[in-house]
């Protein structure tokens, strides 16, 4: 499914949901080389400020990259940029939604610009945030 700039409106909105499994984690690490203890250490992350191992929050953030590319605006989308906070951690076994929301589109530029936000399965936030995108031609 893919939208182009003519056939998005504002208000429109998608998600994708998802449920981060320890090996989401692992690899995630073993791609990024991001090995924070954090993340891949039980202990330290008992001992953490989050009291357990958390998800890398980029790693969370990229399902919102699954919306963009899949969904709203879909196929064929070139994801521009995106200005995001991580407002709760996301732990292991936690399931997230990715949505998206159509509040902006520039049809001379073909821009659209989106909220995005993840929430866990206890409906908090765990980011926030605005991207930018070029939906597909027609």
């Amino acid at each position: 499914m893919s939208f182009t700039i003519e056939q998005l409106t504002t208000g429109q909105t998608a998600s994708f949901r998802k449920t981060i499994t320890e090996a989401d984690v692992i690899n995630f690490a073993s791609a990024s080389g991001d090995m924070n203890p954090v993340h891949i250490d039980k202990i330290a992350g008992k001992d953490s400020i989050f009291g357990d191992r958390v998800a890398h929050g980029i790693l969370v953030s990229g399902l919102i990259s699954t919306v963009l590319g899949n969904q709203l605006p879909g196929n064929g989308t070139i994801y521009l940029g995106q200005d995001m906070r991580f407002t709760h951690p996301t732990y292991i076994g936690d399931t997230i939604t990715a949505t998206v929301q159509v509040t902006e589109i520039n049809k001379e530029k073909n821009r659209v610009r989106l909220q995005t936000t993840c929430t866990n399965q206890d409906g908090v936030v765990v980011i926030t945030g605005t991207a930018t995108a070029m939906p597909p031609k027609a």
